[in-house]
């Protein structure tokens, strides 16, 4: 079976509080009206009064002309520093939102540990790796541009 493993850390740096920040992000049903790329978020489970536990289906495209749907299960928040979240579905991981305040606003980091379930994902690996990479990098690239813009901060 070839190696479909991915590893992704993502580097963001947002002219906003970090509670802003991190509001936008636990916000995950607004994401298609700021993220490109981000074409749905269903709610599937509400989760507990902060959201832990919550599920949502996802539906994501990029400039690749296919689409992945997944859901995700908050499992640990921390306001306004962490969002992390499990994946099932057509990719299945963790993904880790970690904010940090800075004298310019906010960093964040992403780190995404997935696997892609889909079969012809799984079997072009070997050869489309360096696509796929390049794939999720332009899909957070447009979080971070929709994001900047949502929130009225500075590039």
């Amino acid at each position: 079976m070839p190696d479909s493993h991915y590893r992704f850390v993502t580097h963001w740096t947002i002219d906003a509080p970090a509670e802003a920040v991190w509001d936008e992000l636990h916000g995950l049903r607004a994401w298609p009206s700021w993220w490109r790329g981000v074409l749905a978020v269903d709610p599937l489970e509400a989760g507990d009064a902060d959201g832990l536990g919550a599920r949502y289906r996802l539906v994501m495209r990029s400039v690749m002309p296919y689409r992945l749907a997944f859901n995700v299960k908050t499992t640990r928040l921390v306001r306004p520093t962490t969002i992390e979240a499990h994946a099932d579905g057509e990719l299945t991981g963790v993904g880790l939102w970690t904010l940090t305040p800075t004298g310019a606003g906010t960093a964040a980091r992403y780190d995404w540990d997935v696997e892609a379930s889909k079969p012809w994902m799984r079997a072009l690996a070997p050869v489309a790796r360096p696509i796929f990479e390049w794939n999720h990098d332009v899909i957070m690239r447009w979080g971070e541009q929709g994001l900047t813009k949502r929130l009225g901060a500075r590039k």
